[in-house]
């Protein structure tokens, strides 16, 4: 079946968007949904919203939204704070959970931000704690006796490379370890078995794919069998059992709440609950068959009219997301050119230009045109211009 939804979402005219998998597009609904909640629940309710509109109870119900896309079981999944955040908390309690153990692996390919995170919590720590990075391919050899917890970000946000969830999670508890997934460029992009896998956490953000905007709440999943065993490193007023017995000392609430921090979202979380509408009646196989389709042909047109452009993303769709990379010598300057012509995409260092491919609302037509464009900006050198070489912040 066609999953394309474009007409769900707000995409400027003569615009070719590449880059759902950094910032997703606006959802049409979102400003009404959003202005509606603003003056009907909060204009009129004031703190009644928090019982009234169960302000309270969103983290669970958009956590159950975004848990079916990712294979949770139900009551699984809580939103709240940033990704960062929620790598922390994944991670101190991983490292609990194997007291006797002294070695965070990860690979070289993952996200900066999780391994600072991981080296902020070492130090924090002061308990010899190690982490330990391997090239991508040498994960699952890796994982060792004295590794307590393996954090792996399954799609790499550079090439698209995907890592085997099942395989890698098999090999982390043969080994005795503990198993955190990071989905930042899965959820919504390709089917995820989080039950399947076993494996015991699961973290991600939700303004990629998911279309939640700039600054979505990210999520946690926690396998349930061990949810309860978890003593939250931020133990937050919102995890606590019972909030509003105001008691002096923490206990944790008993399932995936415990995993709550501080006062939820409600604005943003309103967004991406109305962002997953378009998800309704998806399904994420038919989702990553249109993936493939669009990212094939984009990798053979490419090829053909772009030679001096070089694959840097697997060749073979089964090993990558939904994302397609290329690098040249001057990447950020063909990529600045190209966001000049409207096909807006992004670089990443050293040299790659970077495509996502988000098929609710990218379809052959937009591939075929982002080709060209790329093409003539290619043939004709107009990248070659000082105003595409200066760097802005965010590239």
């Amino acid at each position: 079946m066609t999953v394309l939804r474009k007409e769900m979402f707000h995409l400027p005219d003569g615009m070719i968007y590449l880059d759902g998998n950094s910032l997703g597009p606006l959802p049409k609904a979102a400003p009404a949904r959003l202005e509606g909640m603003v003056r009907d629940e909060w204009g009129a309710h004031l703190i009644k919203g928090w019982n009234v509109d169960d302000w309270m109870g969103q983290p669970m119900r958009v956590g159950n939204l975004v848990g079916r896309l990712i294979g949770a079981a139900k009551d699984s999944v809580t939103m709240g704070d940033t990704l960062s955040v929620k790598v922390y908390q994944a991670l101190s309690a991983a490292v609990q959970m194997r007291p006797d153990r002294k070695v965070i692996l990860s690979d070289t390919g993952n996200f900066p931000s999780d391994l600072y995170m991981a080296q902020g919590l070492i130090a924090q720590l002061g308990q010899g704690h190690e982490l330990r990075t391997v090239a991508p391919e040498d994960v699952a050899d890796a994982i060792t006796d004295e590794v307590a917890a393996v954090m792996i970000t399954q799609v790499d946000y550079r090439s698209g490379r995907m890592h085997d969830m099942e395989q890698i999670t098999k090999a982390a508890h043969a080994a005795g370890a503990v198993m955190i997934w990071d989905l930042a460029h899965s959820a919504g992009a390709v089917p995820v078995d989080l039950e399947g896998s076993n494996c015991e956490f699961a973290v991600g953000c939700t303004y990629k794919y998911l279309n939640g905007g700039p600054g979505a709440p990210a999520f946690i999943y926690v396998r349930p069998d061990v949810i309860g065993d978890i003593q939250p490193a931020l133990s937050g007023w919102l995890g606590h059992d019972a909030p509003f017995a105001f008691d002096l000392d923490y206990r944790p609430a008993m399932g995936i709440e415990r995993m709550r921090v501080g006062t939820p979202p409600v604005l943003q979380l309103t967004v991406l609950e109305e962002a997953m509408k378009a998800w309704d009646g998806v399904d994420m196989a038919d989702v990553r068959a249109a993936s493939i389709e669009l990212t094939d042909l984009f990798i053979e047109l490419v090829e053909a009219r772009c030679p001096e452009l070089t694959l840097f993303s697997p060749r073979n769709a089964a090993d990558r997301g939904s994302q397609v990379s290329f690098a040249h010598p001057e990447g950020y300057a063909v990529m600045q050119a190209l966001i000049a012509r409207d096909v807006i995409g992004d670089f990443r260092a050293p040299n790659l230009i970077r495509f996502g491919f988000t098929p609710l609302y990218i379809d052959e037509t937009d591939v075929r045109g982002a080709v060209d464009v790329l093409a003539d900006v290619l043939d004709n050198r107009l990248w070659d211009d000082p105003e595409y070489k200066a760097r802005s912040r965010v590239t």
